[in-house]
């Protein structure tokens, strides 16, 4: 057996303890997480303390000891993290979104729901570019950690695709719950947007995937993103909302609801769907009308299991599902949430790709079209919906 792939992650929440887990299940690569390093140098200490793994004061501490970087910090941290580990000649996992804009650096002021689109638009094409850039030139490999690629459901899809030879006519897909616990989320500067790039960029991915994997099949080449309109709201901080204290309300400048329509290079198209304003847990699911097949992909809920619980205590130590609000009634309890979100097949697939020098199933392509539909997406809002064309990286997809 070769040398063990060590693995530092960077960040302590809960992407980190998503991807620890991960990694646990990796079989047939040798693979050892070794540490962590966080801003929260007590919720590092303790992740560390937990798994028996060391506890970093630092990045330029970590990255000697390590062969693979999992940035699982908070979006305006995502570039240059990166930058740093690929210039030390690392391999990089990078979470969702893969980055973004931010606003201007020492600028306490900035708002993001008030902050010129075309800006910012710009300035995260060119924060993503860098971040390309940066791992081409080290020749390391870019993991890009969107896991609804790797659920079971968008890869039976993407087997059907290819082996029957379809193409998606329109994809339909939405990601939703009652709001991200995640404290930078709700403030632009740290998360770099609301609804759009935290949780319309699931679907969307694998949406821009399953095209990829269409047009890989049919033609050789990605059939990739051409234009969006978009549409993003503020809904609980419309003055006639009424708080009936179900969902959470705490955001700064951010949409709390959003739908994005793509038109695709070969005319097709798909709508996304995501917000904050959905009770009863996380609804993630995908729909494909092709034209020779249809299928429904649902990530959460899925009714592998169905239980009725007439009293709350009974299970206050059994986990149910993501934010499902109430364990009384009926319910379907995920048997294996984190195997239904993708995420042991997202770092198994990583590690395979950093093992044998292939490409990673989520990669620059997926990463660097993401960022271009999704901060157009917020310029067509600013628009009110005008279409707006998708600027696309001309050096990928071919």
């Amino acid at each position: 057996m070769e040398k063990t792939l060590r693995v530092g992650i960077v960040g302590s929440g809960n992407a980190a303890v998503f991807h620890y887990t991960a990694y646990q299940r990796v079989t047939g690569i040798p693979v050892k997480v070794v540490g962590v390093t966080s801003l929260d140098r007590t919720q590092c200490e303790e992740f560390a303390r937990k798994r028996g793994i060391q506890a970093f004061d630092s990045l330029p501490d970590m990255l000697p000891a390590v062969d693979v970087i999992d940035n699982c910090t908070p979006g305006y941290a995502h570039e240059p993290v990166s930058v740093a580990a690929f210039e030390a000649g690392k391999h990089v996992v990078v979470e969702k979104a893969f980055t973004g804009y931010y606003g201007p650096e020492g600028d306490d002021s900035f708002e993001g729901n008030h902050f010129p689109k075309e800006k910012m638009l710009a300035e995260a094409l060119a924060s993503a570019r860098r971040m390309i850039a940066a791992a081409l030139k080290s020749k390391k490999k870019l993991c890009y950690a969107e896991n609804w690629i790797y659920a079971p459901a968008v890869q039976k899809e993407a087997e059907i695709l290819g082996k029957s030879k379809g193409q998606i006519l329109w994809a339909l897909g939405d990601q939703s719950h009652s709001g991200s616990p995640s404290p930078a989320y709700g403030i632009w500067k740290l998360s770099g947007g609301g609804s759009v790039v935290g949780k319309s960029c699931h679907p969307l991915t694998a949406i821009l995937y399953l095209k990829q994997v269409e047009g890989m099949t049919l033609y050789g080449k990605a059939v990739r993103p051409k234009t969006v309109s978009s549409r993003t709201h503020e809904i609980t901080r419309n003055p006639r909302f009424v708080d009936k204290g179900f969902l959470r309300t705490e955001y700064k400048d951010i949409e709390d609801y959003c739908q994005i329509h793509v038109v695709f290079d070969d005319g097709m198209v798909a709508d996304v769907f995501a917000s904050e304003i959905v009770m009863g847990g996380v609804h993630n699911w995908l729909e494909i009308f092709a034209n020779n097949h249809r299928a429904r992909c649902n990530l959460s809920p899925t009714n592998a299991m169905e239980l009725y619980n007439p009293r709350e205590e009974q299970l206050s130590d059994v986990y149910i599902v993501e934010k499902i609000g109430t364990k009384q009634g009926w319910s379907t309890p995920a048997p294996d949430e984190n195997f239904m979100f993708g995420y042991p097949q997202e770092i198994q697939d990583f590690m395979e790709a950093i093992f044998s020098g292939r490409e990673p199933k989520s990669g620059l392509l997926a990463a660097s079209d993401s960022v271009g539909v999704l901060y157009a997406a917020y310029l067509s809002a600013e628009r009110k919906g005008t279409e707006i064309e998708v600027p696309l990286d001309p050096s990928l997809g071919s």
